[in-house]
């Protein structure tokens, strides 16, 4: 692809994050889409044939993203396994604390696409989070964590939990009962080798 088409490409999935991320895929309109992009709905169609493609490619582009967010919270939080990975949720509440917070985005569009679990935005947002699992689990095998898979998917479930709970009653004590668990759960792991 041109890096003309790159950079539209880039443009019109931008355009479609904030939108999809504020109003939800479901309530936003390719029309809505084209117009914050600046560009034609022919224009828009020509890079992304469905409204499908696009919901797609808006939670693959967040992928990544994400993923070194919650890396950097990790890497930041200092001491030991257990309190980095307590890092994580302090980092969750730094973002979700804030007026603009509409939860995470994945859990959100696969929440909107339920009746079709076959779609490839769902898809997307699954290989995410079995990506975020998979690294945090590589990293707490390496840092001596006993049953590092089971424990990683613990602290995800965890963690998804208390977004969902936080975007309900938009209050930091769940992320921190749930931060809480995950410390326990960590050490508990690391004493018992």
């Amino acid at each position: 692809m041109p890096k003309s088409a790159d950079k539209t490409r880039s443009t019109i999935v931008d355009a479609a994050a904030r939108l999809f991320y504020g109003e939800g895929v479901r309530a936003v309109s390719m029309d809505a889409v084209a117009a914050k992009a600046g560009l034609t709905k022919r224009t828009l169609y020509y890079h992304f044939p469905s409204k499908d493609h696009l919901v797609t490619a808006y939670l693959e582009a967040q992928d990544q993203p994400t993923l070194a967010l919650y890396r950097r919270w990790y890497a930041e939080a200092g001491g030991d396994v257990a309190q980095q990975v307590r890092g994580m949720f302090q980092g969750l509440i730094s973002v979700a604390d804030r007026a603009n917070w509409r939860g995470c985005g994945f859990l959100r569009t696969t929440a909107e696409l339920a009746s079709t679990p076959g779609h490839p935005a769902v898809k997307a947002g699954s290989a995410h989070k079995k990506r975020f699992e998979a690294w945090l689990a590589e990293t707490l095998a390496s840092e001596g964590v006993r049953d590092a898979f089971d424990i990683a998917r613990k602290v995800l479930v965890l963690l998804d939990g208390a977004a969902t709970i936080m975007l309900i009653h938009r209050d930091a004590d769940y992320i921190r009962s749930a931060s809480e668990v995950a410390e326990k759960l960590v050490k508990d792991a690391v004493g018992s080798r």
